[in-house]
């Protein structure tokens, strides 16, 4: 399948947010109705202070199959990053398109956004428990920073995955 990656459209962000709620929620990783679901579900002032990706198939009449938040250091979306580093955050594929490549689709995107930029590195927070995306994230050449994981709020552990672009 071929899957496109490109900056979200405006008409596009109420379904974005979908997708990132579902996926978070569905997934168990965050309550639904909870504050950072309704963080999760603005994508408005995602698109504003970062780059809201998403990942379309334009063989379905352009179906958003998922998305991501791409940061750049010392901007509001960048939890994490290091001055050399771009940032991805809330990545997220719709159920009925996981296994198809959106995810790495969208991970690639954000590295070549962070080389555009004239960024070395990459980095990302992820929770412990994504196994399958950390498979992901690892064959794509990223390697956890233990030193750098955190704990944005009680009960919430992120580990740190970066890499060398």
């Amino acid at each position: 399948m071929d899957i496109v990656v490109r900056t979200a459209h405006p008409e596009e962000f109420d379904q974005a947010g979908r997708i990132t709620v579902d996926a978070f929620v569905g997934d168990g990783h965050t309550p639904a109705g909870g504050e950072y679901a309704r963080r999760l579900l603005d994508t408005r002032t995602r698109a504003a202070e970062a780059e809201l990706l998403v990942a379309v198939d334009p063989g379905a009449g352009g179906t958003l199959l998922g998305c991501v938040t791409f940061a750049l250091p010392g901007t509001p979306w960048a939890d994490i990053a290091r001055p050399d580093e771009g940032e991805i955050r809330m990545l997220a594929v719709a159920q009925a398109a996981r296994g198809r490549g959106a995810g790495e689709a969208l991970v690639r995107a954000a590295m070549d956004r962070t080389r555009a930029h004239g960024l070395p590195r990459m980095a990302f927070s992820t929770e412990p428990g994504m196994r399958t995306a950390h498979r992901l994230y690892e064959r794509l050449g990223f390697r956890r920073a233990p030193e750098r994981d955190w704990t944005p709020v009680p009960g919430v552990d992120l580990w740190v995955y970066a890499a060398v672009l």
